[in-house]
């Protein structure tokens, strides 16, 4: 089996199976002399398709001077939707061998930067730039499969990306019964009060607070708090409270009832003020 491109990447999973493939760009001759005797030579083609080649092969079979084997093409088609994520998996299988900062590496030790990657997904989006969007969406699923790979090795609990993947998929799938099942639901209202419900029965949770990350910033607290009330209709007054605290609390629920993502309207109010003070001091936005 030969391959001109040495980065082709069906090679690893080639190679994984057994195969051996040498890196090699044959001529039409070399590859007819290759197939002498009965002979099977298979030519993994680049992106390109290798037109030298076939068209070389064509010159050589129209000649009517060459003794030409059998040749078969075997045209190729386009990788399926997150084919790349093998890739992905592969690299990081790697990585975590061979690199003396990533081989020592814990959930724990890498929790800090899984919150700066979400940030700065945040940030990208609010930005609005693509190309910062595409990056800092790597750097999420980065932590994602790490944290996989690092499962891998527990010794009393290990689990895979496959593990994690076929746990998202069966969990979409199951809150999804308007889309995978008979349910129906018209509105994004309807969507999320079966989610909430099918959560709930999941988790048999006692209190509809219950799963809200209490170390989330304030203002989001506050906010997921308020709307978990509202969902489920209750009628709950916020707590009687002296300072910014509760001043705070009353604000963020007044956004969430209004629709509002309080820490998005406030970091673009920070903004504003970031942009402000540089002006300020003569800086340039």
């Amino acid at each position: 089996m030969l391959c001109a491109d040495g980065a082709h990447p069906q090679l690893p999973y080639l190679r994984e199976a057994g195969i051996r493939v040498d890196e090699a760009s044959p001529t039409p001759e070399d590859l007819v002399a290759a197939c002498a005797g009965g002979h099977t030579v298979v030519v993994v083609a680049t992106g390109e398709g290798e037109p030298a080649l076939t068209d070389g092969l064509a010159r050589l079979a129209g000649s009517g001077r060459v003794s030409m084997p059998e040749l078969e093409l075997l045209p190729a088609s386009y990788d399926l939707p997150g084919a790349r994520l093998l890739d992905l998996v592969q690299v990081m299988d790697r990585i975590r061998a061979e690199c003396p900062w990533s081989s020592q590496q814990t959930h724990k030790g890498l929790a800090k930067y899984g919150i700066e990657e979400a940030y700065e997904l945040v940030e990208a989006i609010e930005d609005g730039d693509r190309d910062e969007l595409r990056e800092e969406l790597g750097d999420v699923l980065l932590q994602v499969v790490f944290h996989a790979r690092i499962a891998e090795e527990d010794p009393d609990a290990p689990f895979s990306v496959d593990d994690v993947a076929a746990g998202i998929v069966t969990k979409l799938i199951h809150r999804h019964p308007h889309v995978f099942g008979d349910e129906t639901a018209t509105t994004p209202e309807e969507v999320k009060a079966h989610w909430l419900r099918t959560k709930a029965l999941e988790k048999q949770r006692e209190s509809i607070t219950d799963g809200i990350p209490l170390g989330q910033p304030g203002l989001a607290l506050a906010s997921k708090l308020a709307s978990r009330v509202r969902t489920a209709g209750l009628e709950v007054p916020l707590p009687a409270g002296q300072g910014v605290g509760y001043e705070l609390l009353a604000l963020a629920a007044r956004a969430e009832a209004e629709g509002v993502d309080p820490e998005a309207a406030l970091r673009v109010a920070a903004r504003a003020y970031r942009d402000a003070v540089r002006a300020a001091e003569g800086v340039g936005a």
